[in-house]
């Protein structure tokens, strides 16, 4: 079975993937204590015995994490996206959590894994460098790799094209010790409007991902239920998203009295928005909660999970967390919106697979030692 080592591994979004593609996963690192939880209560569905390293893993040596393998075929993560989101503000290496990027790189030259696995977000390609070059970011992360002798690809894609029931883009990056020209990335298996004549399936709507859910817990249960179909909506949103058609957000509704729009203003589009019945949602994100297509409140974190392509035995440890605020430690909202989809991951760690059993059959040599 082929190997791997898992960073930044959040609540196990992108590990479930990647061992559902026939990947043994020898090791997670993992800062946040709640989404360390959650890794922990899910360890059959992630495959064991797993060693988890919970901290910080600047200055760890890669040789303690992988239990002195000196090479693992995959190494993948997601580093913390938020210095390079489009949605914040953008201080790419200014912003400490920028730099983990280059742990990706730091890693790989003392594992020297057959092939690399990393996940961002889109502002990462056009993200400045010290120097204020537009795309420096990205590009010294390429010169990191390529020093290393990796040879590495990068695509932009969507999780609704992959099964998942959300129109989320993100930038995937897979490097090979060797030539990478054997690998090409997982085509979409849906589309919005599949050809009659393809072989492709309509994209998966927020309504059936959700579908056939019994109605949720509420907040005065006596403790959050094992599945989080919790709703902790308080009652000032439930007013506040009353009349909001679905599909729709609060602040474009212009008829709603200005008492119940507030000081939300024309560009708060994920503000108190509505998923729809009959299309993917929007990028699901902690700080800002969805709500259910006709019902007056918060999707809970069940349909969250539902929507990002978790099945129904995943289970998330930690709060369940309102709509706002900030918080140290990942709530239950936060820990999906940060994970990788698992029906895209797999479908990316498929491919790896076969390229790199292609390579063991002799179509690719010369691994760097």
């Amino acid at each position: 079975m082929k190997t791997a080592v898992s960073l930044f591994s959040g609540c196990g979004g992108m590990d479930l993937g990647v061992f559902q593609a026939g990947f043994k996963i020898l090791a997670r690192a993992e800062l946040d204590k709640y989404a360390c939880a959650s890794l922990k209560i899910n360890r059959a569905l992630l495959g064991e015995p797993v060693f988890l390293y919970e901290g910080d893993i600047r200055g760890l040596d890669p040789l303690s994490l992988a239990g002195g393998e000196r090479r693992v075929d995959l190494l993948f993560g997601g580093p913390p996206c938020q210095a390079f989101s489009q949605i914040g503000k953008k201080r790419a290496l200014a912003d400490e959590r920028g730099a983990l990027l280059f742990e990706m790189a730091r890693f790989a030259a003392a594992l020297r894994p057959r092939a690399l696995l990393v996940e961002q977000v889109k502002g990462l390609l056009s993200a400045k460098d010290a120097a204020g070059a537009r795309g420096g970011v990205f590009a010294s992360f390429l010169t990191a790799l390529a020093e290393l002798g990796y040879f590495a690809k990068w695509k932009t894609l969507l999780a609704a094209d992959y099964g998942a029931a959300q129109l989320r883009e993100r930038v995937f990056v897979v490097a090979f010790a060797n030539n990478s020209e054997d690998f090409s990335f997982p085509q979409p298996t849906r589309a919005a409007e599949p050809s009659p004549r393809s072989s492709l399936k309509k994209w998966v709507s927020a309504g059936e991902a959700i579908a056939g859910l019994p109605p949720p817990a509420t907040k005065g249960a006596s403790e959050i239920p094992a599945d989080s179909h919790y709703d902790v909506t308080p009652p000032r949103d439930r007013a506040r998203i009353k009349g909001v058609p679905e599909g729709r957000n609060l602040a474009s509704q212009l008829s709603l009295p200005a008492s119940q729009r507030g000081s939300l203003a024309r560009k708060d589009t994920t503000k108190f928005l509505r998923v729809h019945r009959q299309k993917p949602a929007n990028t699901l994100r902690g700080g800002e909660i969805f709500f259910h297509p006709i019902e007056d409140r918060y999707l809970t974190p069940r349909e969250y999970m539902r929507i990002h392509g978790y099945p129904d035995e995943y289970r998330l440890a930690g709060p369940i967390r309102a709509r706002s605020g900030t918080a140290k430690y990942l709530d239950q909202y936060r820990q999906i919106g940060n994970s990788v989809p698992p029906p895209l991951a797999r479908a990316i760690a498929e491919k790896i697979a076969e390229a790199l059993d292609r390579e063991e059959n002799g179509r690719t040599e010369n691994i760097p030692a």
